[in-house]
């Protein structure tokens, strides 16, 4: 028995519930329920399955067929001798494999009635790793490429380095690439129109700018990451041999070195790639890296013998050493070079010769504008890592940087001096002088850039006839093999988006199911995983701070179902636009789907392989998408009502998903339902590999016992009803979603969603009126229009809702206020607040308007002595009164009653009278304006000289 055979029988599996359910159809039925008393009207027609046409004829005439295919199918495997795979007994208990034997051969077949209710009901008592032998992969021996460091003490590598940036921003990449680069124009060495070009991998050109989201070729949104590493750091942590983050910045802060200048060498290919690189009668394009070699020029500091790099070298791993870096860090300094592409293909080896040397031509021009190389910087401002809010810091010349993974830079770290004014001279030539006289005078390429393919020893060209069904089982490591008429690779395609919420603290995710926990299969802490064959990790989702150093991607899980190509109608692509109006029209029932094994494919990437059944709804989509976008194959071509087609679709006319893998296909057709979860993890060992893929099918065999018969994903925001399908920019970006039975379609992008907004005209005649429509999403929003003020609600959005609360609100706290400074001044003494707000509310309006003119004409009285003599004296003469309003005057009500006999009189209480000498009382400060006013004066006596003044006027 094998090593690993003793690993397994001990590994110990925890299956942990998971919150799954079957996609709800109620509404549907319901309503069909309520027609006619309660009787289920159907029409014959299956709510999913074949054209879910209203002809009942056509559905029969399908079934039969299909049930004729089956028969002659069982014929055959009766025939043959021997046991085969799809024959064998693979329950693992006595009770179920009783269960399989008393079973008849008729009770395997599909019924059409059990589309209402999933898939994949075939092979529904064969456990994950029975099922893996029948689809003819291998889940148990281990055998798959593994990697050890051959440093015991270091437990698995990791990708972060220290290291120059290339990295620029231009007008055709992506707007959030670094500017950091002034001095070599990348983006003149790349092909972005395709002339040389066919494919690469899904990343596309690592230099040149990035891309942008909707670049025709479906590519990697990512930035720039163009660099030269100086060191690898490796892994991050420190537990399994690697060094932290605060280890590495504290080595660089005590290091001390100069600006380095650097010479571009040349530019050169081969190597890597997966499509027959290394066999000449294979069929495919060979495939390849594209490398530009570079180097740092040694310059002398003070009469020293060892050049600056060498000094920097020696510096860095005693630094290194000083703050305990670990053992996976690299011993010695790495060759520099720019890796600018990965699993090119062009489109024949002449294409690949004239681009070599149009690509060195330039470097030849760099070379004679820099004689003794260049110090690689920026007069521009970046802020660290990308996407960081802070403020942003002059890059300057010389810098060296900390890339946590090729695509993050966390931190810059500045060199100990200046530039001479000759380095100033050379850094600022390309960006502020006039270059053209360097490119006129370069017209030939000099030095010797061999390995590029190019010597005449290896002559091929792209044959686009050679291209057949089963390319669309492509490896996303390499470039694809395009079909005639195609003139430009696309990663675009339809698929089932399986992504959850991403613990990435740099990248978010929306969530899209809740039925799988991918998490259950993805070993985080390295127990099997030494490392990957790409900077990608694991594909569900990678965080900051994973010691790998992967790139920091979101949740990109998905199945792809049909791959459409470029959307560039120009290179024989279909436009985005019309990508969607397919997907709308495309008349497809619910999607269940449901997980068969977990394994390593031929190209040494671990997949989950989903069930194919060939009679489900996804196979009955996918076979309608080739009839209506395949690419013309077999002297049979694609036909749709719109009139749009491509010629860049990875799947052709006549294929059908009973041509794809698995035990019920055929293997030959591009149909088979899988979901990536990395691209080439290195295991440790074989003992390793065999034992995370037991780990894993043990956790496949929990899902298939939840979900017997498939499961139709979605959660309670996104796809409530569950199996809808989506249109993805690539594996990056989901752009469009569309409900199963025409139910309608909406954008989702970025997270930004919007309910679906388009139907199509309903299935049965008499449009919205007819009650087997009113389940339909146009018929629904019909009869069920939601209230205008609700609308006009959403419509704010939640910056605008916020608003109008924040609005409301300090209204409200701003009539308080206000009341409360009423009641304080005009509440009677012992009135409570209450007791004074329902009295001021009844308070006859008549009074409130003479009380308010009382207001407006009196307040505090000032009187002369002249006045004031004449007051004593019960004068009854005019005389001229000075006034001056203050403060609100309030007569008592009692006085003013024993005063209502005498016409347009005013109670002034003594309080509010202040006697003025008369010749000061035009100067005093509160007596800005003198109103002269007729009046009758009349004193009331009491005790005192007097308590008040009585105005007639």
């Amino acid at each position: 028995m094998k090593q690993y055979s003793l690993l397994i029988a001990t590994a110990s599996v925890t299956l942990v519930a998971v919150g799954g359910k079957l996609a709800d159809r109620s509404r549907i039925v319901q309503t069909r329920q309520q027609i006619d008393g309660g009787r289920y009207l159907d029409n014959g027609r299956p709510i999913a399955g074949p054209a879910y046409r209203s002809r009942r004829q056509d559905v029969e005439a399908s079934v039969e067929k299909k049930r004729a295919s089956q028969d002659e199918k069982r014929r055959r495997k009766t025939a043959q001798n021997g046991n085969t795979p799809w024959k064998m007994k693979t329950a693992r208990t006595e009770e179920t494999d009783v269960k399989l034997l008393q079973e008849k051969p008729d009770e395997f077949e599909r019924k059409l009635s059990s589309q209402l209710t999933g898939c994949c009901t075939n092979y529904q008592y064969y456990d994950a790793a029975s099922l893996c032998a029948t689809y003819g992969q291998d889940c148990e021996s281990g055998e798959t490429p593994s990697h050890d460091s051959g440093d015991e003490s270091c437990e698995h590598d990791g990708l972060s380095f220290i290291g120059i940036s290339f990295s620029v921003n231009t007008a055709n990449g992506n707007p959030y690439s670094y500017q950091l680069n002034d001095q070599l124009p990348m983006e003149n060495i790349i092909d972005r129109n395709y002339d040389y070009i066919m494919s690469m991998d899904e990343d596309g050109w690592l230099v040149g700018g990035g891309y942008k989201t909707f670049d025709y070729s479906g590519k990697m949104p990512y930035i720039d990451s163009s660099h030269t590493e100086l060191l690898r750091i490796g892994n991050m942590d420190p537990d399994s041999g690697g060094t932290s983050i605060d280890q590495v910045y504290s080595a660089m802060e005590s290091l001390s070195f100069p600006p380095f200048s650097i010479f571009p060498e040349y530019l050169k290919g081969g190597g890597g790639g997966h499509s027959g690189d290394d066999e000449d009668d294979s069929g495919y394009v060979p495939s390849g890296d594209m490398t530009l070699v570079v180097s740092v020029v040694d310059t002398y500091e003070d009469d020293s013998s060892y050049s600056s790099y060498e000094q920097f070298v020696v510096d860095i791993l005693d630094a290194m050493d000083s703050v305990g870096g670990g053992s996976c860090m690299d011993d010695d300094d790495t060759d520099p070079h720019v890796s600018m592409s990965r699993g090119v293909k062009f489109w024949s080896s002449s294409h690949a010769t004239s681009y070599y040397y149009e690509a060195n031509l330039e470097v030849a021009v760099w070379q004679a504008m820099y004689p003794n190389g260049v110090v690689i910087g920026s007069s521009g401002y970046a802020a660290f890592p990308p996407g960081h809010r802070g403020t942003k810091q002059y890059v300057g010349y010389g810098n060296l940087y900390f890339f946590f993974d090729r695509a993050n830079i966390t931190t810059a770290f500045s060199p100990n001096r200046d530039l001479t004014d000759n380095e100033q001279y050379y850094s600022t030539l390309y960006s502020s002088s006039d270059t053209s006289s360097f490119y006129s005078s370069v017209t030939s390429v000099t030095f010797d850039y061999s390995g590029s393919r190019d010597d005449g020893d290896t002559s091929y060209e792209h044959n686009a006839y050679n291209w057949h069904a089963d390319m669309a089982y492509h490896d996303m490591t390499d470039g694809w093999d395009l079909p005639p008429n195609c003139l430009q690779e696309g990663e675009t395609f339809f698929g089932i988006p399986l992504s959850r919420t991403s613990s990435s603290k740099m990248q978010s995710t929306s969530t899209f199911q809740e039925q799988f926990d991918f998490e259950y299969l993805v070993d985080r802490n390295n127990t099997y995983v030494d490392s990957f064959g790409t900077n990608h990790g694991w594909l569900v989702g990678e965080s900051i701070g994973n010691s790998v150093g992967s790139i920091v991607d979101k949740d990109t899980a998905h199945i792809p179902i049909f791959y459409t190509g470029t959307t560039n109608a120009n290179m024989g692509g279909m436009s985005l636009s019309n990508m969607i109006k397919i997907g709308k029209e495309v008349d497809f029932g619910t999607l269940y789907i449901k997980p068969a094994f977990v394994f390593v494919d031929e190209f040494g990437h671990v997949k989950l392989q989903f069930e194919m059944d060939p009679n489900s709804a996804l196979s009955y989509l996918y076979s309608s998408l080739c009839k209506e976008i395949g690419i013309s194959w077999n002297y049979e071509s694609p036909y749709n009502d719109l009139g749009v087609y491509t010629n860049c679709a990875m799947h052709a006319a006549n294929d059908r998903a009973s041509y794809g893998c698995g035990p019920e296909g055929s293997n030959s057709g591009g149909f088979c339902p899988q979901l990536t979860l990395a691209y080439g993890p290195r295991f440790k060992d074989e003992d390793s590999a065999a034992a995370y893929l037991y780990r894993c099918n043990n956790y496949v065999d929990y899902w298939r016992s939840l979900y017997p018969s498939g499961v139709a994903v979605g959660t309670s925001s996104f796809c409530p009803e569950g199996g809808c399908l989506g249109l993805f920019l690539n594996r990056y970006d989901l752009y469009q979603v569309f409900k199963p039975d025409l139910g309608g379609s909406w954008v989702e992008y970025n997270g930004a969603s919007m309910p679906p907004t388009y139907s199509p005209a309903p299935t049965w005649k008499g449009g919205c009126d007819e009650p087997h429509n009113f389940h339909l999403d146009k018929c629904f929003r019909k009869r069920y229009k939601p209230k205008a003020s609700a609308v006009a609600w959403d419509a704010l959005g939640t910056v605008g809702q916020f608003s109008v609360l924040l609005v409301v609100f300090m209204a409200v706290t701003l009539s308080i206020s206000i009341f409360l400074a009423r009641a304080r001044k005009k509440r009677r003494r012992g009135e409570s607040y209450l007791g004074f707000f329902f009295r001021d509310l009844t308070r006859k309006k008549k009074k409130k308007s003479r009380r308010r003119k009382k207001k407006q004409g009196f307040g505090r009285i000032y009187v002369t002595l002249n006045l004031l003599a004449a007051v004593q004296n019960l004068e009854a003469n005019p005389h001229v009164l000075a006034v001056k309003v203050v403060d609100p005057n309030r007569c008592p009500d009692e006085q003013m009653v024993n005063l209502q006999h005498q016409a347009n009189c005013v109670l002034l209480p003594a309080k509010n009278v202040d006697v003025l000498d008369h010749e000061t009382a035009p100067k005093h400060k509160e007596v800005h304006k003198l109103q002269m006013l007729p009046t009758k004066v009349t004193q009331i006596k009491d005790n005192n000289l007097f308590n008040g003044i009585c105005l007639c006027y």
